[in-house]
Formats: C-alpha cells, structure tokens, sequence
C-alpha cells in the first residue's frame, strides 16, 4: 500500500461519506474524522498506537469512553439527559441509563470516515500535517476547542420511544437532567463529595444470581476500596449497586488505575460493614466473579478482621466465557477487556460496578452455551489481574502458597514498575545523542507520540527521570522514534560512560513517568 501525503489525505477525508461508528474497521489503522449530529466534520485524529484500530478507537473508545478524557464523542454529548457524573456513588444508576442512551444517540446519530494506512507510515507525523492543512471548523473538537452540545431534544425524544425505555428509566433520566441543569460541570472532572451516611440501598429481589467486583487500594488484596454488585433478576434484567469503601490504609498504588483516592471515600463505610449488610442478602445464590480475584480479596479481608468467609456460592464468568467462546484462547483471552472487544460490551474497566455488570453480561450472553461451572473456585486466574502487564515483562504466573491454606495458587508479579523496553546503544546513537524506541513505541501512551518537528509535536508529554538534577517533560517524535528533547541525552551517556553495546532501559514508575537506565553488556 502507497502512503498517501498530507493533502490527498485531507481530500480524502472531506470527500468521504460518513459512516455509523459500528461500521469503522476493526483490523485497519490509519487517519480519520468524526462528524457530529448535524452530518458536520469537527475532529480530526489518528490510531497511533499499534494497539488501536479504527473500530477501537473510534466506536469503543471516543463513543463509550470516559467523559474526562480524549474521547471526544463521550465529551461533547454529555449534556442534558445524557450526561452523567463519572466516579459519583451517589447517581450511578440513573448515570449509567444516561450513559446507555448517550452510547446509542452516538451510534445512531453521528458518523466517521477514516483513511487506512499502512503499519509502517508515520501515522502521527501525517495526523499532524493534516490537521495543519485542514479548516478550523473541521478540527473544533480538537483539544476541546469546543463546549459540550446543548441536548438535541428532539432526536433524544425519539430515540428513547425507539427504544422503548420503561418509566423507571426515563425517571432516571429526568433527574439526570435536573442534575445537569442544576450547575453540574459536564466538561471537569468531579471527585465525589466525602461520604457521609449509611451504604446505598440494595435493590429488592429475588434475583437468580449476582456478579461481585471489587478493587483495591494497593497490592494488599484486604485493601478493598470499592464494591460493586450486579444483580440479576429472572427476566434477566440487570440493577446495579456500589459503593465505595474505606480500606483503612494511606497506602494508595492504584488511584491511577481506578480513580479512586484516599478523599474520596473518607467517611465511607469499612469493609465489614458491606459484608454485614451483603452477607446473608447473597447466600444461596450464585456469586459471579471474573477471575478469582474478588474472592480471593474478601477473603484477605475477611482474615484481617479475623472474622470468617461468608458462605457464598462462587462462580467464574471466566470458566463461563471459556465454555462459550473457545476461539479466544490465544486470540485474546477471556479477561474482561478481550470479552469486551469481542461481544462489544460497554463499560468502564476498573470501575467495580461496571465490571460487575459486565461479568453478569457476560454469564447472560453465554447461558445457552456454557456448561459446568465450577461451583467453587479456588484458582486466581493468570488472564484478568488489577496490574496491567508490560509488552516484555516477564509475565508467567508463579507459585505460592496460600499463607494459611495447603493448595496452590497462581499470582502475577505485583511489582508497580514494569520495564517497558530496552534499546541497545549503537556508535551512532552515541555520536547524535539520542537511543531508539522503535521496537517498543507502542507501549507508549498514543496522546504522547508527535509528528516530525516541533510544530506536531504530541498534545501531551511524559516525565523522563534519568539520574539528573531535573527531570526532563518531552513527547516522542513518532517519525524518528526517539524522545523529542535530547539536552539530557549527552551527559547521560557520559555520567554512565556508555559504550556501543550497552542497553538503555526505560521503566514505567507511573502513568507517563519513566526512569531510564544503562545496562552494561
């Protein structure tokens, strides 16, 4: 495949017929634009990163992403009836019913065109050029150069007729609304208010069987900082509770995974007052987990209140999802991030309650396929974990035993730094002051990567932390692959009195921020 220029990839894009989000390709990468409600062109983006596709970037995340991020869909409709309020306990279920309708006006009422371009192009260096050349009303949306819409009323209308939404449902709405009319900030993150008062109310049954999420505040699996539960009833319709959880600790790892921070759940309940109020409530009842992580977390929670285990029927979604969609091994997985790609879930990672929903959806999808759940499980299993696995890290499983148990579990490194990759040195990098990222640059946050010059550069930069006074901020030249700003990259070599042959290795200590070190040969 030839590599368009800038221009005819500009001409392209303006000539080509917007199609529905669904309809972007799932094994191609590329430039595209998106097209608001009224068929107009206003943003202009590419899939950098090898790990994204048209369909990934486009119809999963800028559609159904989170509202503070560059997912620009989710941002400029979270507005009146479609707007809801990430990380808020207190309006997650009317939230996540706007949530689902934003999701499907987005579908339903905006478009895409894209231009495939082949892995070896410098796709960020053209999205650079492109958007230099392109009108600014065609580029609006880039770097929130525009507010949120006002709700288009009138096609929302419709669109919850169409789908037929029950009265619950559209109450929810209706407070949705109020709530956005009452001064809420669609376009900043909100951290929730400090708890104060009793858990949220569990939803009335019966029910046949629920999902149990959880994360935590560190790598102490006790250290369970919030809970979400899915509850399924025998129509199968799904209700939702969370609530966050104050694991009594200072020690916070995961904030950055999950959101969630010590403020936010000071006056919270204690895990042993969400037990109190879920034990009995879920006994003789399936409880789904995906993974035995969930498990495996109330039970280190329960040995540090030296109380017992609450006598739950566990399951796995994962066993479930294996039995349905065998194809996935080794395509992908089981883990809920593959699942969700593959039976195009929607839904938040790392949000306990979403990933609750998720698992029951998933058991839902699957019933008429899958056999012989394991009604107990006792296996931490190696393809979901709360820590991300790095492109080479050594990621095999290991033994260890349970500290109070005799049988054998699998746990992953829980280690918060991961190498992230390593170049070795040439004389050519020593005489121009500069080492590749070539074989690794994927690992790299997209939003970091930039075109071949200073004026592409990425929109946002990482933190490079190389043994000097001063940390350096610079993004990557995604044409050369390197990082951008070299001033440090002499005196590195030298205080390390690099050779040809050595290897630098660059650790991720934290999102965006990198310790970079010399590895004698």
């Amino acid at each position: 495949m030839s590599i368009p220029t800038a221009t005819e990839i500009l001409a392209l894009l303006r000539t080509a017929t917007p199609q529905p989000t669904s309809e972007a390709p799932r094994a191609a990468r590329g430039i595209y634009g998106l097209f608001d409600h009224t068929g107009t062109f206003r943003y202009i983006g590419s899939t950098s990163s090898r790990a994204e596709t048209f369909y990934k970037r486009i119809h999963q995340r800028h559609r159904t992403g989170s509202e503070n991020t560059s997912h620009y869909f989710s941002f400029m409709y979270n507005t009146g009836r479609l707007w809801r309020r990430r990380n808020d306990p207190a309006t997650k279920s009317d939230g996540d019913i706007a949530k689902k309708l934003r999701n499907a006006f987005i579908a339903q009422h905006c478009g895409a065109v894209w231009v495939p371009l082949p892995d070896h192009a410098d796709i960020s260096g053209l999205e650079a050029q492109v958007i230099a050349l392109a009108p600014t009303e065609m580029i609006a949306w880039n770097r929130r150069g525009m507010e949120p819409y006002e709700e288009p009323s009138t096609l929302v209308d419709a669109l919850i007729e169409e789908l037929r939404l029950s009265p619950v449902e559209r109450a929810a709405l209706g407070r949705q609304l109020e709530r956005f009319r009452g001064g809420a900030q669609a376009a900043a993150p909100v951290i929730p208010e400090p708890f104060s008062g009793p858990l949220p109310m569990l939803p009335e049954g019966p029910f046949r069987f629920f999902a149990l999420d959880v994360e935590t505040a560190n790598h102490d699996r006790g250290s369970i900082c919030q809970v979400g539960l899915a509850c399924v009833r025998p129509d199968n319709q799904i209700e939702s509770w969370v609530a966050l959880v104050d694991p009594g600790t200072d020690r916070w790892v995961f904030t950055w995974l999950h959101g969630i921070t010590a403020e936010m759940v000071k006056g919270a309940a204690g895990i042993e007052e969400v037990l109190a109020l879920l034990e009995k409530r879920l006994e003789g009842v399936p409880v789904y987990q995906h993974s035995g992580f969930d498990r495996s977390a109330i039970r280190a929670a329960c040995a540090a209140l030296g109380r017992a285990e609450p006598n739950w029927k566990w399951q796995n979604s994962i066993t479930v999802a294996r039995a349905a969609w065998p194809e996935l091994k080794g395509n992908g997985g089981h883990g809920l991030a593959s699942l969700k790609q593959h039976l195009g879930l929607c839904f938040e990672h790392h949000d306990a309650g979403e990933d609750a929903r998720a698992a029951a959806e998933v058991v839902l999808l699957a019933e008429n396929g899958a056999k012989g759940v394991e009604e107990v499980f006792e296996v931490i299993d190696v393809e979901e974990h709360i820590v991300p696995s790095s492109p080479v890290q050594d990621d095999h499983p290991r033994r260890e035993p349970r500290s109070q148990e005799n049988e054998t579990v699998f746990l992953r490194p829980v280690s918060t730094e991961i190498v992230v990759g390593r170049s070795v040195l040439t004389q050519g990098n020593l005489d121009n002051n500069h080492f590749y990222l070539r074989e690794f640059i994927s690992a790299f946050p997209s939003e970091v990567i930039g075109g071949s010059n200073k004026a592409s550069a990425a929109p946002s930069t990482l933190t490079i932390h190389w043994g000097g006074v001063a940390s350096i901020a610079t993004d990557i030249d995604g044409s050369k692959k390197i990082f951008r700003d070299r001033s440090w990259v002499r005196t590195f070599f030298e205080r390390n009195a690099a050779r040809s042959g050595d290897t630098v290795e660059i650790v991720e200590t934290a999102p965006r921020s990198y310790h970079v070190k010399l590895v004698r040969a």
